[in-house]
């Protein structure tokens, strides 16, 4: 017998009463993922390694639509900082209901370049860095019995990109992770997903211009808009979409499908 009943109803502001803290928060899809949440109600803890005056403006931003939001300088690679960021977000806005881990460091460097620091540093922000604001905003999680932890990958993940080895190493690393957090937290009633965005208009401060396809390329005809991910982000964190865990929901206009 199915256990379904009725549809969740549209609520406006569905995460009334939650904390967010979005890592990388101060510029491109992160600001609109810190901005969407806010619209929908959540409190939201603002994360930047470097980048305080945009990571402030983005507050500010969140203030002016009646929202709430804190800025937390935190560089997600040394375990002892992410702990000291998260005590400081509980102990000022509230115990972390849903983490969006989309802090990361996007360059391209040919492989035959690539030092191994170059190599590490993407690693020990992606992986390393996901891994230690996880393991310390598990035990808030799990004492409330349930939660939200959205891991920010990329298409090239799957498809492999020129001078991305480090990066599409990282972010398939990601989709990995998400896939076995959510069975092992499932349980607990915490919700694992992945979002996969394709090509989007971003600013980008790598000396080597990021290699954005032709809008033709894309059955859309367009590039992918932050507000578009941010949005999805939001639906991954609210009800409606509390039967979905492990998946990865790729935003690329369409220009790559996968199985």
């Amino acid at each position: 017998m199915s256990t379904y009943h009725t549809p969740v109803s549209i609520n406006p502001k569905p995460l009334i009463g939650e904390v967010a803290l979005i890592t990388g928060a101060a510029k491109n899809i992160g600001r609109s993922i810190a901005l969407e949440l806010a619209a929908a109600g959540a409190t939201v803890a603002i994360n930047t390694r470097s980048s305080l005056s945009e990571a402030n403006a983005v507050a500010t931003e969140v203030h002016a639509m009646g929202g709430n939001a804190a800025v937390f300088v935190a560089d997600i690679a040394d375990p002892e900082a992410v702990k000291q960021m998260c005590a400081a977000v509980v102990s000022t806005l509230g115990t972390i209901t849903t983490l969006v881990l989309n802090a990361s460091v996007r360059q391209e460097i040919p492989f035959t370049e690539m030092t191994f620091s170059q190599w590490r540093e993407v690693m020990s922000i992606s992986l390393d860095g996901s891994f230690h604001c996880i393991k310390n905003v598990m035990p808030g999680m799990l004492a409330r019995g349930c939660g939200n932890i959205i891991t920010l990958a990329g298409d090239t993940a799957l498809t492999g990109a020129i001078g991305k080895v480090h990066s599409s190493s990282a972010k398939s690393g990601l989709a990995g992770m998400t896939r076995a957090l959510a069975r092992e937290l499932g349980p607990q009633g915490i919700r694992v997903n992945c979002v996969s965005p394709g090509s989007f208009n971003t600013t980008r401060p790598s000396s080597r211009p990021a290699r954005q396809p032709a809008a033709g390329r894309i059955p859309l005809g367009r590039w992918g808009d932050s507000a578009e991910c941010a949005a999805t982000v939001r639906f991954l964190c609210s009800p409606e979409s509390g039967f979905i865990t492990g998946q990865t929901i790729h935003i690329n206009g369409g220009q790559w499908t996968f199985a």
